[in-house]
């Protein structure tokens, strides 16, 4: 049978967990709905938690990392009582995805699961509600409650903390199609051809047309050493043709 004294006790005990003396964090403490079964909790916002952890841990940091998810983000925060602490020697971890919400579209889903990521993983530190249960204090009707950017804290060897879920990386984006050139760009990448044989070895096609215009005119109809230069050299007269009236 359950004693109510012994009850009060220990949650005395727990309560005594971080304490600073002067300060009550229930005081800020809020209500909110659980969707999932539509009972009122009490929660603490993230800013008084980061208040309270600051008084315990004035060099105290967090470490936030976030990546895209399907149709989400997911952050990932660690707790550390001082900035000095190694990578791994971190008080509490925790991971929170957060999608777009179609009734509050001024709330961006990536700050949305940071600030959800640093609050659940201060409530695991003990900065929180002590008997709040996994997920209890971030409801979808908790966004941003920082309403600020969390510079993510890289780690070491290449792999990002809070690589969890499954992500999807962004459709890449298909190359534009080669730009057709003008008949004028046209002209001018066959003049700037190298001619073929050792008469005018050195010389680009365009110097040739203006030395000897008939060997261009048998470079396009006689010469077969080269497709490529040959289809140049046509073009190029039928390029003089169409541009003789001008």
């Amino acid at each position: 049978m359950n004693n109510p004294n012994n009850a009060a006790l220990q949650t005395s005990i727990l309560n005594n967990i971080h304490k600073v003396e002067g300060f009550d964090p229930s005081v800020y403490a809020i209500d909110y709905t659980d969707l999932s079964t539509g009972e009122t909790r009490k929660r603490l916002p993230v800013m008084a938690q980061l208040a309270w952890f600051r008084l315990v841990y004035p060099e105290g940091k967090i470490a936030i990392s976030v990546a895209p998810g399907h149709d989400c983000f997911v952050a990932t925060a660690r707790v550390y009582p001082s900035y000095k602490e190694p990578i791994d020697c971190y008080l509490a971890e925790a991971t929170a995805s957060r999608g777009v919400d179609p009734s509050k579209p001024s709330v961006s889903p990536r700050e949305w699961a940071q600030t959800a990521a640093v609050g659940i993983a201060l409530r695991n530190a003990g900065f929180g509600l002590q008997f709040g249960a996994a997920g209890d204090e971030y409801s979808p009707n908790a966004p941003n409650e920082l309403n600020i950017v969390i510079d993510p804290v890289p780690v070491p060897n290449g792999n990002a903390m809070g690589e969890v879920g499954q992500y999807s990386a962004p459709a890449p984006i298909p190359p534009e199609p080669p730009k057709e050139p003008t008949p004028e760009e046209k002209y001018q990448m066959a003049a700037n051809m190298q001619w073929p044989t050792k008469k005018h070895a050195g010389r680009t096609l365009g110097e040739v047309l203006q030395m000897d215009p008939t060997a261009i005119t048998w470079l396009a109809n006689k010469y077969s050493g080269n497709p490529e230069i040959s289809a140049a050299a046509k073009f190029m007269c039928e390029f003089a043709v169409s541009h003789a009236g001008a």
